[in-house]
């Protein structure tokens, strides 16, 4: 049976009218303390935090109170970033690859040194349990180790022109200042992913954080400016108001690169927005996630990485498991399996012991979730359990498992986003590849079966990004991440993350072959 556990532990204060002294530059800031760690809450603009008249309430969704109020940037507070970021770009980009690297050192060590304030900031703001919380800051960081270390090692290309007389070189410059939009999910992965990219490129970066989780991105901020990187390279704007600031920012010739996590909706405006200047652009967008069990899986590992990949962050991410396609020959004891796993889920204040699931953001989206189960309920399913609010405090919600009999409804095709399984039972591998595909998007889909042809023959039919199998989790520094069709442009990690924020760009060098000889 679900349980709910709602024993917050230490109560957060709120001291944003008391300011704290810079580390580094020994000028006055607006902070909040929060479970005894001091988080800044101006804007970071050319290397200073400064506070602005207008704030924000930043909400704790295990409770719903208030625990923190933070500068709301406006367009003019971005532009401003994004001038300073203008001013920086070629000194920046002209920093020798290994002092650049030395930096990113400097910082991977100042972030290790902070994982306890990190860890518990994001746990209160996004409400994730504290174990997933630790989860995120290891990958993070991994992730920005791992852009340290390929800072030293970009290279080009050095080739004889294909009728003599010249060589053709090939090397890399930044992209130039970039927009870096990062989600409420993860908030700390994704400004590391974003930024250890960007910077280790040599571009200068204007960071917009997520309204629900701009904590986070400010101490992640904060370890960079303690750590030494230069004023401008690295810019902070919280905002309420994400479509002004982007559209701003997103129309000034001096913005070169955007990179953007969230929503199709969202990343379609951006790509129309940044037609006119031809602005380069990275979109990781929604997805579908086709999680494919087939006659011959392991069940029972099946079953408990569907409960990994489906409810980690309360169903909260985009590469979950949104659809799991199950063949009738497992079918049966898939599901009993799958449904027993996740009643013994714990639902609660992620700061608690024992807490597998934690609430959902906000209040808004609690009530999102429970009319996707109201419409789920309306076709011909079965609901197996769950499909309830929890709790009075909070925006907590049961995690749920629907049976779905009619796919052939617009409630299936869209990206759940929630604590909501749905199940659907295919009687072949090809209907399952063909269910898998019928879709706009294009993410992350699994695959589960014993025989690794087989494995490796679905895997390539299926029109993902990427394909996770035998295995719910597939994040990693080394590989490439990132969708095709609706679910995105670009990729984030791997080699290949870094040079989406560079040009190649080819010199063409005359060579009088004489010369060689006597």
């Amino acid at each position: 049976m679900t349980t709910l556990t709602t024993e917050q532990a230490e109560t957060a204060t709120t001291t944003n009218a008391t300011p704290t002294t810079d580390a580094r530059t020994g000028s006055p800031r607006a902070s909040v303390e929060l479970r005894g760690h001091t988080i800044p809450t101006g804007l970071y603009l050319d290397g200073d935090w400064l506070p602005v008249e207008s704030t924000f309430e930043v909400i704790d969704p295990a409770t719903g109170g208030v625990i923190a109020e933070v500068a709301d940037g406006t367009a003019s507070d971005a532009l401003a970033a994004l001038a300073a970021a203008d001013r920086a770009q070629d000194a920046w980009r002209h920093v020798a690859p290994r002092d650049r690297a030395n930096l990113f050192h400097r910082a991977y060590a100042v972030l290790m040194s902070r994982a306890d304030a990190i860890v518990e900031t994001m746990t209160l703001e996004s409400g994730k349990p504290l174990a997933e919380a630790r989860g995120e800051f290891q990958l993070s960081t991994d992730f920005f180790l791992w852009y340290a270390e390929q800072v030293a090692h970009l290279h080009g290309t050095y080739a004889e022109g294909s009728r003599g007389g010249y060589r053709v070189v090939t090397t890399h410059q930044p992209v130039g200042p970039s927009l870096l939009i990062t989600p409420w999910n993860f908030p700390l992965l994704m400004i590391a992913r974003k930024a250890g990219a960007a910077l280790g490129a040599g571009c200068t970066v204007v960071v917009k954080s997520a309204k629900e989780t701009p904590l986070t991105c400010a101490l992640f901020v904060e370890a960079l400016h303690d750590a030494g990187f230069p004023p401008g390279v690295v810019n902070l704007v919280h905002t309420t108001r994400s479509a002004d600031v982007s559209a701003a920012v997103m129309a000034d010739a001096r913005l070169r690169k955007v990179s953007f996590t969230g929503s199709t909706g969202v990343g379609s405006t951006l790509l129309k927005q940044a037609a006119p200047g031809i602005v380069n652009a990275s979109m990781e967008l929604g997805g579908d996630g086709p999680f494919v069990v087939l006659d011959d899986a392991d069940v029972e590992l099946a079953a408990q990485q569907a409960i990994l990949c489906k409810f980690r962050n309360a169903g909260q991410a985009c590469v979950a498991a949104n659809r799991i396609i199950v063949h009738s020959a497992v079918a049966e004891e898939f599901t009993r399996r799958f449904v027993e796993l996740t009643r013994e889920l714990t639902v609660g204040d992620g700061f608690t012991a024992g807490v597998d699931v934690g609430p959902i953001i906000s209040a808004k989206q609690r009530d999102g979730v429970a009319a996707l189960v109201a419409a789920l309920s309306e076709i011909d399913s079965e609901l197996l359990t769950g499909g309830s609010p929890l709790g009075r405090d909070g925006y907590f919600f049961e995690p749920t498992v629907f049976k779905i009999n009619d796919r052939d409804n617009e409630v299936c095709n869209q990206e759940l986003f929630a604590p909501i399984a749905t199940i659907y039972t295919v009687d072949s591998t090809t209907e399952a590849i063909r269910v898998a595909n019928d879709t706009s998007y294009g993410l992350a889909a699994y695959v589960f079966t014993q025989d690794l042809s087989r494995a490796i023959a679905v895997s390539e039919r299926l029109d993902s990004g990427m394909v996770g199998i035998n295995r719910g989790i597939m994040a990693d520094p080394a590989a490439a991440f990132g969708g095709v069709k609706s679910s995105g442009l670009g990729r984030e990690g791997g080699h290949e993350a870094i040079y989406e924020f560079l040009e190649p760009k080819y010199l063409a060098i005359t060579v009088d072959e004489s010369k060689g000889l006597d």
